[in-house]
């Protein structure tokens, strides 16, 4: 199972923000979308960050409450990591726990496609582990 095919599933959007905007706004956009990050890009294609809920958390504690007037370029994890269409569920799973985070950003080339959370690969793991089971069951019942 691969990146394509989660993406597949769920489609390709992505919550994108500037880099100027405040931390306010974007706490307010991770609600409004429901998501835990927002890719950072000037113009919706390439990537200059990720920020996500826990790096909101972490400003918020180093630098109190004033922190959520700051942009996003304050806050922003700069080395994003990344992944392809071809990268396996099992690749990222290996990613994420490696590198503790919850979010990959789907890139062709350099360009930006879509996203995956730990939400959707553990959708899709359950999904695969049911489909299994299944085919054993039907294995068994015609032995």
């Amino acid at each position: 199972m691969n990146v394509a095919a989660i993406l597949s599933d769920k489609g390709g959007d992505v919550f994108t923000l500037k880099s100027d905007v405040s931390i306010m706004d974007a706490a307010n956009a991770l609600r409004e979308h429901k998501v835990g990050a927002l890719i950072v890009s000037d113009d919706t294609k390439t990537i200059d960050g990720i920020l996500s809920e826990r790096d909101i958390v972490r400003g918020v504690a180093e630098r109190g409450a004033a922190s959520l007037q700051e942009t996003v370029a304050n806050l922003m994890t700069r080395d994003v990591i990344t992944c392809s269409e071809e990268s396996t569920v099992s690749d990222l799973m290996e990613l994420m726990t490696s590198g503790r985070f919850r979010h990959l950003p789907v890139v062709r080339g350099n360009d930006l496609i879509g996203i995956v959370s730990i939400g959707d690969i553990v959708k899709r793991r359950i999904a695969d582990v049911e489909r299994e089971a299944e085919e054993i069951r039907s294995y068994i019942a015609t032995a």
